[in-house]
């Protein structure tokens, strides 16, 4: 954090502002005793200026600015439960006006007379109004007790509808029928919603519970140590890509003996180091804020939040109790949620260590796939000009209660899906992606508009990233809601789930393929304009334009473009998508955007208030190339499409919807395979 100090000089003009930048250490001792006493006496300050080398001034303003942000802090979360509460009273507003239709008039036993059916806008208003002022009465009144306001509102339950009449789904004289179907409505949407999720109900912690933590996160930590730094006989290169290392079981077992190990549990072992664009502190200060650290990692990271600091010491190190949900980006394999502590430790200076060890709490146990997370993390160590080499380890032992699904069964067990060597890779093209935002003479051309400026760079980022996040969070959203098959052939099953957006109800449909060709032949031919008629079957085959070009990391396929399809009945439509790639998997994600939106962004205007609707695939290794010898790896392409299907929640999704979102991903499921066997046979 940086704090601005006044310089000295009599005249009020003449004063210029300069800024220290605080060290860790001090910034945990002042946090420290913010915490105990956020209205530090004189001698308190003066004796921590003696102890921290910092002007008396310097430690008054500090405080001035942390109360401050505590204050916005509180207010943000006071709005929040406004706007929950507000729902809430929405949601009853739909069911109580749902029970009136089944009514009936006990003279003439027709229907009651009554209102619209659809929402008396201004008589919420009025109603919210009215209880906003009960809840500011009440908060003021706790104020006067605790310092503060404070809301307490009960949660929300989430609002199902009614089962939806899907007796018949057809695609090219394949009929599908059965019972009417029930989707999944979720609350919320976006990457924020990723960051809120609340794992009910919440662990009690006790000092009893704090001192074990503390005990079982020192024994983590020293474990992690010992791994990072031996070499044989712990580790073995592994046979196909000499940067992974592979724990050796057996000498692990003998060097950390367990009285309670399981051996019925599949253990998923492995060590990885490379060098990221950030420094230590930046990479410390992202990994301990649950809301940075699930916007660092969407692509694995499907849910994260603290639920309780344990230790902010500045000795002792900084510890905290996490809820964590782990994804893989298909909804054909399910997340792993966890309950872990988070240790972080200044090893010596300028070399920092990240740890993860699980914390079980058996009554509150959420999955339903059992894994325990042995000593994991990072070791951050600082290197010239800015950047950070990291040895990442990650040790995981899992029990399915379920098979792997067949498709992802290779990818999983060759360590891929959840190993030390994607952590890494996601953190490298995080990394690289804040670069890329930093730096304003970032690489972009346009062809046939008008170059955006620096600021007009930062807000097509931004725009893109957003669009990312909603992406992956889409793929596996909050409150344990699962994706229902829709329609299923011997290739593929296509996979529906429904949810509640701040625009209305949105359809997500899925599929996942396998296709015989390497991974990134499949990136290249999805993310190349030239070839998106080949398999955009909403372009009707007509040629799309890449009108702007934005480079966000030194690949050529890292960037964000601007498409206008050659449509003449959606002249004032284009498409903004951004593609990805690392060494752990590829991302190609597209969102359909009018003109004065991009133009917005273009010209360096606040993109957060845009709405997006993305749709996109994802690919990765099948993992057949890891698990045998000699054999040519193929790819695994997940596609999802999203559509908004109406702007009222209390609508019901129609059987011609969900037809229509399934013959879509068949079609285009039918011409990427198509052309990318077509190519590969004529290569």
């Amino acid at each position: 954090m940086e704090y601005g100090e006044g310089s000295g000089g009599s005249g009020r003009g003449d004063k210029k502002k300069r800024y220290h930048r605080h060290t860790a250490l001090q910034i945990q001792i002042l946090e420290s005793t913010f915490k105990e006493c956020p209205h530090p006496d004189e001698k308190t300050r003066m004796q921590l200026s003696r102890e921290l080398d910092l002007a008396p001034r310097q430690i008054k303003f500090w405080f001035q600015n942390r109360r401050t942000q505590m204050k916005a802090h509180h207010e943000r979360a006071d709005n929040c439960a406004l706007r929950v509460e507000n729902d809430k009273i929405r949601c009853e507003n739909i069911v109580i006006r749902e029970a009136l239709k089944n009514l009936v008039c006990p003279t003439c036993g027709g229907p009651p007379i009554g209102e619209d059916c659809y929402f008396d806008e201004q008589k919420l208003r009025f109603e919210n109004a009215q209880l906003k002022e009960e809840l500011d009465r009440v908060s003021s009144i706790a104020a006067k007790y605790i310092g503060r306001p404070v809301l307490q509102l009960p949660a929300v339950q989430p609002f199902h509808m009614s089962s939806l009449d899907l007796s018949m789904a057809s695609y090219g004289g394949r009929m599908h029928s059965g019972p009417s179907l029930d989707l999944d409505l979720l609350t919320g949407g976006g990457a924020s919603s990723s960051t809120t999720i609340n794992p009910d109900p919440l662990p009690i912690i006790s000092d009893i519970d704090k001192s074990l933590m503390a005990e079982v996160a020192t024994n983590a930590m020293e474990e992690f140590i010992s791994l990072v730094h031996n070499t044989e006989p712990l580790w073995l290169k592994g046979p196909k890509d000499d940067a992974i290392e592979n724990l050796n079981l057996d000498n692990y077992r003998r060097i950390f003996p367990r009285p309670n190990y399981n051996p019925n549990l599949r253990t998923e072992a492995s060590r990885v180091s490379g060098v990221v664009i950030m420094n230590s502190l930046k990479l410390v200060d992202m990994f301990v804020d649950s809301i940075k650290w699930s916007e660092t990692f969407p692509a694995i990271v499907s849910k994260a939040r603290t639920i309780e600091v344990i230790s902010s010491g500045s000795q002792s190190g900084y510890l905290q109790l996490m809820y964590e949900e782990l994804q893989v980006l298909s909804p054909l394999v399910p997340t792993r949620q966890m309950y872990l502590l988070r240790f972080v430790q200044e090893i010596k200076q300028g070399s920092w260590a990240v740890v993860d060890v699980s914390y079980d709490f058996p009554q509150y146990n959420p999955s339903r796939l059992k894994v325990q997370r042995l000593p994991s993390g990072c070791l951050i160590q600082d290197m010239p000009n800015g950047y950070s080499k990291v040895t990442w380890i990650e040790h995981m032992q899992v029990e399915e209660t379920n098979p792997v699904n067949r498709l992802y069964r290779d990818f999983i067990y060759s360590g891929l899906a959840f190993g030390a060597k994607r952590w890494l890779a996601c953190l490298q093209r995080a990394c690289e992606r804040t670069a890329s935002l930093i730096m304003t003479d970032a690489s972009s051309h346009d062809l046939g508009g008008a170059m955006p400026s620096a600021e007009g760079k930062r807000s097509m980022m931004k725009l893109s990233q957003r669009m990312m996040h909603n992406f992956c969070w889409s793929i596996n959203p909050p409150n344990g809601h699962q994706w229902t098959t829709l329609s299923g052939t011997n290739e593929f099953e296509v996979r529906a789930i429904l949810y509640k957006s701040t625009n209305g109800l949105v359809l997500s449909a899925s599929t996942t393929i396998s296709l015989p060709v390497p991974p990134q032949n499949v990136f290249d031919f999805l993310r190349d304009g030239r070839t998106r008629p080949q398999w955009d079957v909403l372009s009707n085959q007509n040629p799309v334009q890449e009108v702007a070009n934005i480079a966000n990391g030194s690949h050529p396929g890292n960037c964000i473009s601007v498409l206008r399809a050659y449509t003449p009945s959606q002249n004032n439509m284009l498409i903004l998508q951004e593609s990805s790639t690392d060494a752990s998997g590829s991302l190609v994600v597209y969102c359909p955007i009018d003109l004065p939106a991009i133009n917005i962004a273009m010209n360096g205007e606040d993109p957060s208030y845009i709405p997006l609707l993305p749709s996109g695939f994802v690919i990765t290794t099948d993992g057949h190339q890891e698990m045998t010898d000699g054999h040519h790896g193929g790819s695994l392409v997940t596609l999802v499409f999203q559509i908004q299907t109406n702007s009222l929640p209390s609508a019901k999704i129609s059987p011609e919807s969900l037809t229509t979102v399934s013959n879509l991903i068949t079609s285009t499921v039918h011409q990427i395979k198509g052309s990318i066997n077509a190519s590969s046979t004529t290569t």
